[in-house]
C-alpha cells in the first residue's frame, strides 16, 4: 500500500495569477518557485470566482451548486443555494480514507455554515482523521475567530500566544501531520490539505517580512503591470500576441494617485503575506525530505479565485463583522481596540488594523487579465497551478497549455492513488464527478476537449475549446477567442452569433443539470435574508 503516493493538495486564498516569482510576480517565493523548476506549471487552470465555491468544488469534483454552496457559507435559497456542503457529494478525503490512507487538514474550511457546533459538514465529518484550523473564512491573523482542533474551539490558544500568527499555524500544524505520520503509519500513505488565508485581507504581517519589499513596488503599478507582462512573455506563460489590459477605469495613473505612501505600504503588507506563506510552504516541503517521502508526494498549489480588489466595507457596523459574520477582532489580545477599514492615515501589517490593498493593487495581481474575484472573465478564474512529483512528473520546469479546473483535481487524485470514486456513499446517491484525470498531461500537453462552465451571482461563463462565452451580470454575453485574445480585449459576439447561441445553449443545459437558479430569483429570495449586507455586494 506504501507504494502509492501521497498527495499534498495546497490552496492559498484570494492571491492573484502572476503574484507568485514562477508567474512572472515580484514577491519572493524561493519554495514554490523551486517546485515550479522541478515540476510543471499549468497556464490555463482555472478556479471558481469566490472562495466557498472553489474549495466545494476542489474538494468533491463536481461544480460548486452541486454541493450546495451555490454563493457563499450562508443561505440565499434552496438545495444548491444552502450554503452548506450537503450530503450528495463525496469528498476527496472520504474517497482516499476509503482506499486506506491517512487524512489531514490544516487551515481554513469555509464551507459549512454552522460556525460554532460541529455538523456534518465539518472536516472530521467529512472524511478528514486530524483538522486544525478555522471554520470561517477571513479574519485575523493574530488572533482568528473559530480555531478548532478537531471539533473543539481552541481559540485561547492564540489569544493567550504572543507569537501566533495564522499563516505561521497552518504550516507548522501541516509540517507536523507529516513527521507524526512517518513515525506512526510509516506504511500507510497519506492525503495533506493545507488551505491557507494568506493573502485574504486583513493586510497583516510581520515587520521583517514587511521590511524586505521597501521600495519593491515604488514604481507603481503602470510600470509593473508592464514588466510582469514581459516577464510572463519570456517565460512562456502568456502568448506575446495577447495585449495587456488596460488599468482597470476605476484607478488612477500611478503619478496622478494619493496617499502614495500608504498604498505602498498595502502591497508591501500583501506581498510579505504570500512570503510568509511560501516560507511555510518550505518547513512543508523539508518535512517530506526529512521523512524521505517528497519524491513520491504529488504536491499540488493552487489559489482560489482571481485577486480581489474589495475594501473593507464602511457600510456594516463593528458589531456585525465581530459577532454576527465572525471575521474581525473588536480589540487585539493586549486589549487594544482594532481599527477597521482602509484609513489612510493608518498603515496596515499589525494587530490593531484591518484593511485591504484595494482594486488597482489587484489589477497588478491579475496581470495580464482584467476584473477580479466574483467575476467569471480570467481575472476572477485564473488560478496558477504547480504540480509537482519527481516520481510520476519527468519534466521539469515544464509548462502545460491544456485548460483544466478545479474538479479536475478529484479526478487526478482517484487515478493516482487508486480509488474508487462511489455512486453511492453513506446512503446518498453521489453525482459522477465534473472532472477529468490530469495525469496523463502530466506526460503530455493535450486533454480530450470538453467545455468548463462558471456561475457566480448571475456572472456566469463557458470555455468551450477555443471560445469563452463570458456576461458581467446583467449585461450581455461576450465572446473572445481564447487563442487570439486571452486577455478578453475583442469581444466578437456580434461577429459570431450562432457561435453565441450555440455555447449559451450549453449553458443553459448544464445549469439547469446542476441546479443553477437565475440570478433574478436569488435576489428575490434574498430580500428578507438577515445579515446580508456585507456579503450580497463583497
Amino acid at each position: 500500500m506504501r507504494d502509492r503516493p501521497n498527495v499534498l493538495l495546497i490552496l492559498n486564498d484570494d492571491m492573484g495569477y502572476s503574484d507568485l516569482g514562477c508567474y512572472g510576480g515580484e514577491i519572493d517565493t524561493p519554495n514554490l518557485d523551486r517546485l515550479a523548476s522541478n515540476g510543471i506549471r499549468f497556464t490555463q487552470f482555472y478556479n471558481s470566482p469566490r472562495c466557498s465555491p472553489s474549495r466545494a468544488s476542489l474538494l468533491t469534483g463536481l461544480y460548486p451548486h452541486q454541493t450546495g454552496i451555490g454563493i457563499l457559507t450562508y443561505p440565499t435559497g434552496p438545495e444548491g443555494y444552502a450554503g452548506d456542503l450537503n450530503r450528495n457529494c463525496v469528498t476527496v478525503a472520504e474517497v482516499l480514507r476509503e482506499a486506506g490512507y491517512r487524512t489531514y487538514l490544516s487551515g481554513k474550511w469555509h464551507i459549512s455554515s454552522n460556525l460554532t457546533e460541529p455538523t456534518d459538514s465539518w472536516p472530521l465529518q467529512r472524511g478528514f482523521d486530524e483538522f486544525y484550523g478555522t471554520i470561517i473564512g477571513a479574519g485575523s491573523f493574530y488572533s482568528p475567530n473559530t480555531l478548532t482542533r478537531g471539533n473543539d474551539n481552541v481559540e485561547h490558544e492564540a489569544e493567550h500566544d504572543d507569537s501566533f500568527f495564522y499563516t505561521d499555524a497552518i504550516s507548522d500544524q501541516a509540517a507536523t501531520y507529516i513527521i507524526e505520520h512517518n513515525a506512526t503509519s510509516p506504511n500507510r500513505p497519506f492525503f495533506q490539505y493545507v488551505s491557507y488565508t494568506a493573502p485574504h485581507w486583513p493586510l497583516h504581517a510581520h515587520d521583517e517580512d514587511i521590511a524586505k519589499y521597501k521600495g519593491r513596488f515604488d514604481t507603481g503599478w503602470d510600470r509593473l503591470r508592464e514588466e510582469r507582462m514581459a516577464r510572463m512573455v519570456e517565460a512562456g506563460i502568456i502568448d506575446a500576441d495577447w495585449k495587456l489590459t488596460d488599468r482597470d477605469p476605476s484607478q488612477p495613473e500611478w503619478n496622478k494617485a494619493n496617499d502614495i505612501e500608504w498604498l505602498l505600504r498595502c502591497m508591501e503588507v500583501y506581498a510579505a503575506q504570500v512570503d510568509r506563506m511560501d516560507q511555510g510552504i518550505g518547513r512543508i516541503v523539508q518535512a517530506l525530505e526529512t521523512t524521505g517521502q517528497l519524491d513520491n508526494t504529488l504536491i499540488m498549489f493552487l489559489s482560489d479565485n482571481g485577486a480581489c480588489a474589495e475594501d473593507i466595507p464602511d457600510n456594516v457596523s463593528v458589531e456585525e463583522l465581530v459577532n454576527n459574520l465572525m471575521i474581525a477582532k473588536s480589540h487585539t489580545r493586549d486589549g487594544e481596540e482594532v481599527i477597521l477599514g482602509n484609513i489612510p492615515e493608518i498603515m496596515p501589517g499589525p494587530e490593531n488594523t484591518y484593511q485591504s490593498y484595494g482594486t488597482a493593487w489587484a489589477n497588478l495581481s491579475n496581470t495580464p487579465f482584467r476584473l477580479y474575484k466574483h467575476w467569471t472573465h480570467e481575472g476572477g478564474v485564473s488560478t496558477p497551478l504547480i504540480c509537482h512529483w519527481p516520481d510520476g512528473i519527468g519534466d521539469s520546469g515544464g509548462l502545460r497549455h491544456t485548460p483544466g479546473h478545479l474538479p479536475d483535481i478529484m479526478s487526478t487524485i482517484v487515478e493516482i492513488c487508486g480509488a474508487t470514486y462511489p455512486q453511492e456513499y453513506q446512503g446518498h446517491r453521489i453525482p459522477q464527478p465534473e472532472g477529468h484525470s490530469l495525469a496523463p498531461v502530466f506526460a503530455d500537453d493535450q486533454l480530450a476537449e470538453r467545455p468548463i462552465f462558471w456561475e457566480h451571482e448571475g456572472n456566469a461563463a463557458v470555455r468551450a475549446g477555443k471560445w469563452k462565452l463570458v456576461r458581467e451580470y446583467p449585461g450581455p454575453w461576450e465572446l473572445y477567442d481564447m487563442q487570439k485574445d486571452r486577455t478578453e480585449m475583442m469581444n466578437v459576439a456580434d461577429r459570431y452569433p450562432n457561435i453565441v447561441a450555440r455555447i449559451a445553449r450549453q449553458y443553459e443545459t448544464w445549469a439547469n443539470r446542476c441546479g443553477v437558479i437565475p440570478r433574478e430569483k436569488i435576489l428575490k429570495m434574498m430580500k428578507e435574508l438577515p445579515g446580508k449586507a456585507f456579503w450580497e455586494n463583497e
